[in-house]
């Protein structure tokens, strides 16, 4: 899967689509195979460190929805983690699972879709960590990924140590919506490593999208939940529409 080669976007799942999906939690094996289940061409997953530093996906900051408030992934170990219930939070009908590592995430899923892997660091984490957690990252991943997969964070310096370690390795800056056209130009010029930016769908525009295909750059957008917002991402052209909604935007893409 080359995102340049494609013909028309790419529809991600974020974090498995589960809103879409009745009785499924987020980035679990569950909301990833529904994905899957409806042919789309990607899924996005956060990555976390556990105690013991076994990178672990999960989104939020903090472990209240599964009854540990104030808690976070790195205050438990991966057995500890493989002990509790990360799906039963969404409906008591669900099928409980435990944690799911990234190790086993990548060996499920890699080469059966693309892979958007965003980078996780929350305030206060040791520049130790922060290291540890990307050379186990991409110790997992492999020298060798597979084509479509990617890594993206909100964390520049991350990004920029990523790159140090695997100079091949596809990477997303994710922007926020405080963020302009004249920052989007001022990191091409000083990170021209990136593969591209993945950026809300509520700051994208025509000039930003015509700046990006110039520079050669691939552009993403999140989060693309209503017809309004898929519509305007299908006219923009972008490579990657990344929704909770996939079988709506892959109709949309596809009609």
């Amino acid at each position: 899967m080359t995102f340049k080669q494609s013909k028309s976007c790419l529809i991600f799942a974020h974090r498995g689509g589960n809103r879409e999906a009745k009785d499924v939690a987020e980035n679990t094996r569950a909301a990833f195979n529904y994905a899957l289940s409806h042919a789309v061409d990607g899924i996005e997953t956060d990555v976390q460190l556990s105690l013991d530093e076994v990178p672990v996906l999960w989104h939020d900051g903090f472990l209240d929805k599964l009854g540990h408030p104030g808690k976070c992934i790195d205050d438990f170990d991966f057995a500890q983690l493989e002990q509790m219930d990360f799906a039963g939070y969404c409906s008591p009908e669900a099928e409980s699972e435990g944690a799911l590592s990234f190790k086993e995430f990548i060996d499920t899923y890699q080469g059966r879709c693309g892979l958007d892997i965003e980078l996780k660091s929350r305030d206060g984490e040791s520049q130790q960590r922060l290291e540890s957690k990307i050379r186990k990252m991409l110790a997992i991943i492999g020298p060798s990924a597979a084509d479509g997969v990617f890594i993206s964070s909100f964390n520049l310096p991350a990004l920029v140590l990523i790159h140090q370690y695997a100079p091949d390795l596809p990477l997303y800056y994710l922007l926020t919506g405080r963020h302009t056209q004249a920052d989007i130009e001022q990191f091409l010029k000083d990170y021209s490593f990136l593969a591209g930016f993945c950026l809300p769908i509520d700051i994208h525009n025509a000039s930003i999208a015509e700046l990006l295909r110039e520079r050669g750059r691939s552009v993403g957008v999140y989060t693309c939940n209503s017809e309004k917002d898929i519509q305007k991402a299908l006219d923009l052209k972008v490579d990657i529409l990344i929704t909770d909604y996939p079988q709506l935007a892959l109709r949309m893409r596809d009609a």
